[in-house]
C-alpha cells in the first residue's frame, strides 16, 4: 500500500529566489483512500507578512512572532514526510519552498511532487478554472475552512486527489492508480489522457 504525503504551504510572498519564506505548512498522510495521519505548524523564519498577504491568509506578523522557529517545523515536517512521494495542488509553488527551506538546512529534499493541477486540467479540462477553490465547487468537495490556510487547503487537495482517483478508476477501470500513474497523468497532453489510461487498463 503506498502512502502519500499531500501539503501545502503559506509564505510571504511567491518565490524563495526572491527572499520569500515560509509561515505554515500543512502534511497529511495518505493512504488507500484514507487520512492516516497530519502534522501542521506556523513557523518563524525572521521574515515580516506583507499587509496584502496576511489579509489573505489571515495569518499575521503577531501570530508569527509566537510560533517555533522555520528549523525545527522543516525538520519536524521532513522527517514527518520521510521518503514518501508527495502531493501538492500548484506543486512548482510547493515544491520551490519545500526545497529552499529545507536546503538552509543541509537536509534532502528530493521527494517526487505529483501536482492535482497539472492532473485536473487533463481530468477535467472543461472546467471553469483549476484553482483548488473552483474544482472544489464543481466537483462538490467537502470544504473544512477557510481557504488560504495549510491545513484546510491540504484537506481540500486530498479530496481532490481522492476524487480524481475515484474517477479514474470508474471511467477506465484501472484499480491501482498511485503517484506514479498520475505523474505520467499530469505530463501527458489532455487529448492522449484517455488513451494512455484505457491503454494501462487493458495492460493490467
Amino acid at each position: 500500500m503506498q502512502t502519500v504525503a499531500i501539503l501545502d504551504f503559506e509564505t510571504t510572498g511567491l518565490s524563495p529566489a526572491q527572499g520569500d519564506r515560509a509561515t505554515e505548512i500543512a502534511v497529511i498522510l495518505w493512504r488507500e483512500g484514507q487520512i492516516v495521519d497530519r502534522y501542521q505548524s506556523l513557523m518563524n523564519a525572521g521574515r515580516r507578512i506583507p499587509s496584502d498577504v496576511a489579509a489573505l491568509t489571515g495569518i499575521t506578523n503577531d501570530m508569527i512572532a509566537s510560533a517555533p522557529p522555520v528549523a525545527q517545523v522543516m525538520r519536524e515536517a521532513a522527517a514527518f514526510v520521510g521518503n514518501c512521494p508527495v502531493v501538492a495542488h500548484n506543486a512548482g509553488f510547493d515544491k520551490r519552498f519545500w526545497q529552499a527551506e529545507l536546503a538552509m538546512l543541509g537536509s534532502r529534499a528530493d521527494h517526487a511532487f505529483a501536482c492535482t493541477m497539472l492532473s485536473a486540467r487533463r481530468l477535467y479540462p472543461h472546467a471553469p478554472n483549476h484553482r483548488l477553490s473552483g474544482l472544489a465547487q464543481m466537483l462538490q468537495l467537502p470544504q473544512t475552512g477557510r481557504a488560504h490556510r495549510a491545513m484546510v487547503d491540504a484537506e481540500m487537495t486530498v479530496h481532490l486527489w481522492h476524487r480524481m482517483h475515484d474517477d479514474i478508476t470508474r471511467n477506465y477501470g484501472l484499480k491501482r492508480v498511485d503517484h506514479a500513474l498520475m505523474s505520467r497523468v499530469q505530463v501527458t497532453s489532455k487529448d492522449k489522457v484517455p488513451t494512455l489510461l484505457r491503454s494501462l487498463a487493458q495492460a493490467r
